[in-house]
C-alpha cells in the first residue's frame, strides 16, 4: 500500500527552498494582519474607538507588512491587552520569555 503524502507536501518538496521561504514569511506577516484585526472585532471596538490611533492609521497598521513593537503594545493596550514575546529554538520545546507587557 503507497503511504499518501499531503498535497501541500508535495507542493514544498517541488518549489525552490528560497522562493517556499519567502512565501511562507508573507504568509505569516498576512496572518499577523488578519489576527489584529479579527482581535479587534471579538471584542467589538471599532477602529475609530482604539485610543491613540486614528481610524486610518488603525486600518493601516492592521494592514501593514512590518509593525514595530511599540506601535504593537499601544495598539492592544488600547484594547485592554498586554503583549508576550517568547524565543524558543526550532529544534526543541524550551521556551524563553522575551518581553511581557
Amino acid at each position: 500500500m503507497q503511504k499518501k503524502t499531503h498535497p501541500i507536501s508535495e507542493l514544498d518538496a517541488k518549489m525552490n527552498p528560497e522562493v517556499l521561504a519567502k512565501a511562507k514569511k508573507m504568509a505569516e506577516q498576512e496572518s499577523l494582519n488578519i489576527r489584529l484585526g479579527m482581535l479587534r472585532e471579538k471584542y467589538g471596538v471599532k477602529q475609530s474607538e482604539i485610543s491613540n490611533f486614528t481610524q486610518t492609521a488603525v486600518s493601516k497598521l492592521e494592514n501593514r507588512k512590518n509593525i514595530r513593537i511599540s506601535t504593537l503594545i499601544d495598539y492592544l493596550d488600547s484594547l485592554g491587552m498586554g503583549l508576550e514575546i517568547t524565543a524558543y529554538p526550532r529544534n526543541s520545546s524550551n521556551k524563553e520569555l522575551l518581553l511581557r507587557v
